[in-house]
């Protein structure tokens, strides 16, 4: 069956979660920040999957906003920046992440083609419409699907049920892209065609499902043979 749909994480695969910190550090006056800033980049993410999925075992769900900000400041404690104003700069920068430099020509490949284009995403509504914006795609995909329609954070089957829902597809039309392994994991274990973009060369996690293609951006995923 032919892949019709293509599918999109967006934090870390679509969107650049390290501009946060790294453009505060290069605010003047950045001070601390402008030495750890790829250090907290890295805890803040990691810690706010953590907390995401942490909450997805447990039936504790937030919408993405509150475990970001509840990330953030488990962060600045944890490298000793007891700093207000810095909090709110990182937090208002995260509504204005940019997208990595393939992302336009990706997508309007895709869509030049034919192909349906979307994406699923942790991220609050609000937060995925202002990345969307912010990055100026909104016309280069045909939906932006949030966990807050289902009350569950990936990898959670029910999230990735609202493809289908949406598309009207099958899993087997559905190309799903992540920088995520877990995520894509999760995704080939459903069903899903999937391109594992591993920005970072890391390993293959040791779970269930294993992703069909393994890149190092996107610029490849138009030219993939699942089409």
């Amino acid at each position: 069956m032919p892949v019709t749909t293509c599918i999109f994480d967006a934090y870390g695969t679509l969107f650049d979660v390290n501009a946060a910190a790294r453009t505060a550090a290069e605010a003047p006056g950045a001070g601390a920040l402008d030495e750890s800033w790829s250090r907290v980049a890295a805890q803040w993410r990691a810690k706010q999957l953590e907390y995401s999925w942490h909450r997805a075992i447990r039936g504790l769900h937030t919408d993405f906003w509150q475990v970001t900000k509840d990330a953030l400041d488990w962060t600045l404690e944890a490298e000793g920046l007891d700093d207000p104003v810095l909090r709110e700069d990182l937090l208002a920068l995260y509504w204005e992440l940019p997208a990595y430099r393939e992302v336009p020509k990706v997508l309007a490949t895709l869509k030049a083609r034919g192909l349906a284009t979307g994406i699923l995403s942790n991220g609050s509504p609000d937060m995925l419409e202002g990345a969307v914006a912010s990055a100026g795609v909104e016309t280069l995909l045909d939906a932006v699907l949030s966990v807050e329609r289902v009350g569950v954070f990936k990898p959670a089957a029910p999230v990735y049920d609202l493809v289908g829902g949406r598309f009207g597809c099958d899993p087997e039309e559905v190309l799903f892209v992540s920088s995520n392994g877990w995520d894509v994991s999760a995704a080939a274990a459903y069903g899903f065609a999937t391109a594992w973009v591993n920005r970072a060369g890391l390993p293959l996690d040791r779970l269930p499902g294993t992703p069909e293609h393994i890149l190092t951006d996107l610029s490849a995923v138009p030219d993939l043979e699942v089409f």
